[in-house]
Formats: C-alpha cells, structure tokens, sequence
C-alpha cells in the first residue's frame, strides 16, 4: 500500500488529494482545498504551509506529487509567484522526510485521459470515473487527485476504484 498526496499548487486555492493506492487499485482518502486569505505574499506562503502540514499530519503519506511548474509568455510573474508556492510545498514535505515528485500537467492528463491537451472538464469527469465519486471535485482538487493517481500508476497500482461498486440487479 502506498499513500500519495498530489497538490496542486495556487496563490489563494491549493488543491490536494489523498490516494491510497495497491495492487486492487485507488481509493481517496482525502480531497479538498488549502485557502489562502491574506493579501499579502509572505502570510499566504505561511497558511499554505500551516495546511499542507495539518494535511501530511492527518494522513501521514508516502511521498507528495506536486505539478510541474508551467510557464507562460504572457504571464510570467504568475510563475514566479506559483514557484514561491511549490517552495512552500516542497519544505513542507523535506520537514516530514517526504520526497517530492513532479510531473508535468500533460503527462498527467495523458495518463489519466489519453490525451496530454484535455481539458480541466475532462480531468475532473475522469477523476470522478476511476475514484468512483458521485460528484465533480473542485478543479484544483481533480487536478491534485490527477497528480496522485499517476505517481501511483507509474508504481504499478492500477488505475481504477478499489472500492467495491454495488452491482446493478435488474428488474424482475
């Protein structure tokens, strides 16, 4: 059994998703988001240092899968922002002894669509398909849940719900 908590990395919304992973497939332990309200950059970088800690903390994981930093052209303070945020994480997890692994956003939506230019819509539906979730998650946290679930599948753990889906009995 393996434990993997993806995280999604935000300036006011961090995503996260805990995935307990084994040989029968994933099963989510824990989804949500680690909001940040303060105006100013260094109280953020401090709250979302507070909850990822509580987080590691409560489910006590493996290893922690953070995505990639992409970067565009247009918009290149946002990655330097976003690269305060996974610094955060990344001491976070060194402070619990956790190794920290990165994948790129299109190696996971190809592992978990088929396709490494899907949409945020069709990670989140994917997400809810293979965790068998009767809702959609936040798209921060389909995207974190997306994380975990292909740092599991490349350790062999299958991509698919070990929970037991109740059988459809037809009518008599």
């Amino acid at each position: 059994m393996v434990i993997a908590l993806g995280i999604d990395p935000g300036l006011r919304a961090t995503g996260y998703s805990v995935i307990q992973g084994d040989r029968t497939g994933c099963r989510l332990r824990g989804l949500g988001l680690v909001r940040a309200s303060a105006d100013d950059l260094l109280p953020r970088l401090e709250e979302i240092h507070r909850g990822v800690l509580d987080i590691i903390g409560e489910f006590e994981p493996d290893l922690v899968v953070v995505e990639d930093l992409f970067t565009h052209p247009t918009f290149p303070r946002t990655a330097l922002l976003l690269a305060h945020v996974r610094g955060v994480i990344y001491l976070t997890a060194a402070q619990a002894a956790l190794s920290v692994e990165a994948l790129a956003p299109a190696a996971v939506k190809r592992a978990l669509t088929g396709s490494g230019r899907a949409s945020k819509a069709q990670v989140q539906a994917m997400v809810a398909l293979l965790l068998s979730l009767k809702t959609l998650p936040d798209s921060h946290a389909a995207d974190a849940s997306a994380l975990a679930m292909t740092a599991l599948s490349r350790r062999g753990i299958p991509l698919k719900s070990s929970v037991a889906r109740p059988v459809a009995r037809m009518p008599a």
